[in-house]
Formats: C-alpha cells, sequence, structure tokens
C-alpha cells in the first residue's frame, strides 16, 4: 500500500503561504489598476494558499487506495498493524479540512472583492488565521497517516493469481530448509505483523501454473491458546490467502518440541483453517538411522493415511511434494 510523503501542518501552511506570497507578488507587479490592485493582492494571496494545500491533501487522499477495494488480506494486514478504523478517520479528517478551506476560499474572496483596500487586508490576515487553525486541527491525523506509511511501507506483495501454499509447523522442523528446496530460491522477506522475522515468500511455476508459499515464523508456529486476540486475526489475514497448508512435523524431534506437542499443534491449525492440509515429516534421514526412534515415530505416522516421509535438508521428498500439490483444487482448473 502507497501512502505518500506526509507533511507535518507547519510544512503545509509554509508551502501554501509561500506560494501564495509569489502569486500575490506577480499581482503586484502587473498592469492592474491601482485602485483595485490592492484588493487583488490579498484575494489572490487567500485563494493561492487555500488552493496549493487542497492540493497536497488531495494528493494524499487520491494515493491512498480504497481500503474497502482492498483485497481482504490487505484488509486485514492494515488493521491488524494500524487500523482499519484509524485509518479511515484520518482520511476523512483530511478530506474534511479540503471542505473548510473550500468554503474559506470562496468565502473570503468574495468579501475581500466587496471589501474596500483597507479593509481587504484585515480579511486576508482573518482568513490566514482561520487556514491555519483548520490545518492544525488534523496534526494528529497527519501523525497518524505518517505513522502508518512507516509501518506499511514493507507490506508483502502477494500474487493473489498464484494458488497459495501456506507453510505451518514448530520453530526449526525445517519450514526454511524446505522453502529454499521447492523454491530454487532465496526467498523474499517481508515485514508481517507479529512474526519474529517476517514471513517468506517463494515462487514456483509447475505446469504452466504459478504456487506461492507462505511460511510465517512466529504466527503459525505455537499453540492458537497462547496467541492473543490481534495474532488470531492475523491467521485470519492468512486464511483468505491459503488454497493449502504444508504441516511440517519432525519426526525426529530435534527441533526441541515433542511429537505429541506437535501434533496438537496440527490439531489446533486444522480447526482454525478449514482446508486442506498436507501431512509432512521432516527429518526421516535421522529417524531411519536411529532404530529406536522408528517404532515411536511410526505411532504418530500412522495417524495419518496421505503423509508424505521426507528430509528437506537432503531434498528428499521434495517432488512427491510437488506432485501432491498439484491435486490441490485450485491448480486442477
Amino acid at each position: 500500500m502507497m501512502i505518500p510523503t506526509i507533511p507535518t501542518p507547519d510544512e503545509l501552511l509554509d508551502k501554501g503561504f509561500g506560494r501564495a506570497k509569489k502569486a500575490a507578488d506577480k499581482v503586484r507587479t502587473s498592469k492592474i489598476p491601482r485602485r483595485s490592485k490592492g484588493k487583488k493582492i490579498e484575494e489572490t494571496r487567500v485563494i493561492a494558499a487555500c488552493q496549493i494545500i487542497k492540493e497536497s491533501l488531495q494528493m494524499i487522499l487520491k494515493r491512498v487506495p480504497d481500503i474497502e477495494e482492498l483485497p481482504e488480506f490487505y484488509q486485514d494486514y492494515i488493521d491488524i498493524t494500524v487500523g482499519v478504523d484509524e485509518m479511515k478517520k484520518s482520511l476523512g479528517a483530511l478530506n474534511w479540512a479540503y471542505g473548510i478551506l473550500t468554503q474559506l476560499e470562496k468565502d473570503y474572496g468574495s468579501r475581500i472583492r466587496r471589501s474596500s483596500s483597507e479593509r481587504a487586508t484585515a480579511l486576508q490576515k482573518q482568513a490566514y488565521g482561520r487556514i491555519a487553525s483548520v490545518v492544525n486541527k488534523i496534526k494528529k491525523d497527519l501523525d497518524f497517516l505518517d505513522f502508518a506509511k512507516a509501518k506499511l511501507r514493507n507490506m508483502p506483495t502477494i500474487d493473489f493469481d498464484a494458488t497459495t501454499i501456506v507453510i505451518a509447523g514448530f520453530p526449526n522442523v525445517g519450514k526454511s530448509t524446505l522453502l529454499r528446496q521447492m523454491t530454487d530460491a532465496e526467498p523474499e522477506v517481508a515485514n508481517y505483523p507479529f512474526t519474529t522475522k517476517g514471513i517468506q515468500i517463494g515462487h514456483i511455476e509447475r505446469n504452466w501454473k504459478k504456487i506461492q508459499f507462505i511460511d510465517t515464523p512466529g504466527l503459525l508456529d505455537r499453540p492458537v491458546l497462547e496467541m492473543n486476540n490481534i495474532e488470531l486475526n492475523a491467521m485470519v489475514a492468512l486464511e483468505h490467502l491459503a488454497d493449502s497448508i504444508l504441516f511440517i512435523f519432525d519426526g525426529s524431534e530435534t527441533c526441541g518440541y515433542p511429537l505429541e506437542n506437535q501434533l496438537n499443534l496440527y490439531e489446533e491449525i486444522k480447526k482454525v483453517f478449514n482446508i486442506n492440509i498436507i501431512v509432512l515429516f521432516n527429518k526421516m534421514d535421522i529417524v531411519n538411522s536411529e532404530n529406536k526412534q522408528k517404532d515411536y515415530v511410526k505411532t504418530y505416522t500412522d495417524k495419518f493415511e496421505d503423509k508424505l516421509l521426507i528430509s528437506a535438508q537432503a531434498g528428499e521428498g521434495v517432488e512427491d511434494i510437488l506432485n501432491r500439490l498439484e491435486k490441490v483444487e485450485k491448480l486442477l482448473k
């Protein structure tokens, strides 16, 4: 979401009054009859100041997209990061200021034209005071939009035409390793609310169709009961994207989490995401090298009919995953 540079009230006023002075100086050196030149100078200053400030406000309003027209993922992302209601309120305040400045421009321009030359200067000063008051009233809204610009600067770039696969599982189960193996490239890392490292996004093409992988460290790698409401909202935002989920178990438990805990996390995510989940048991090369571990791990792998046993580090099973992904509904169309 592109938000333009947000000026402070002082910057808006300096720009408006500075340009207005230049416009008035042109009138001062023009060939307008002397008896009406004074009023024309003051009228020009008021009209130009209003118009310049309005142009700055209009530029912001035009360049910030209509939030309700954005995909649901981005609407939720903005809500999680800065608050949709606060964003709308601040943009509404700028729109209010634009309308008041339009009225001031019309009213004071008319009053100055109908006044005497002596009265025109007083009206111009009065108008400048009103203009400054209006601009200063939206200071907190300009400050908020500047804050939002910084927070939304690195919003993830999502390909909504691609089939999207969200990767889940506890930390250190091999999610990033698998992502790199499948995409054969260094995934893009983009900020996402309530993830520790930013989400990782990888892309591939399979049979002329695009597949997008999203890993969210710090979000889909801990029990739902430990999440706060905002983190749960972040999961909902991801739900708008996911066509399928790759849930990775670490069969070797070298990630530091017992398989029982990993199974509990799987069950929780299954409740939140009402979509197809492909189950992977990773690090099976380690499991196979430890005979005592095999029977123990088998009690968990036997719980899933369609699981895939892989070793992401060695690249074993990657092709099986890709073949399974081709059966995802969106890729069948």
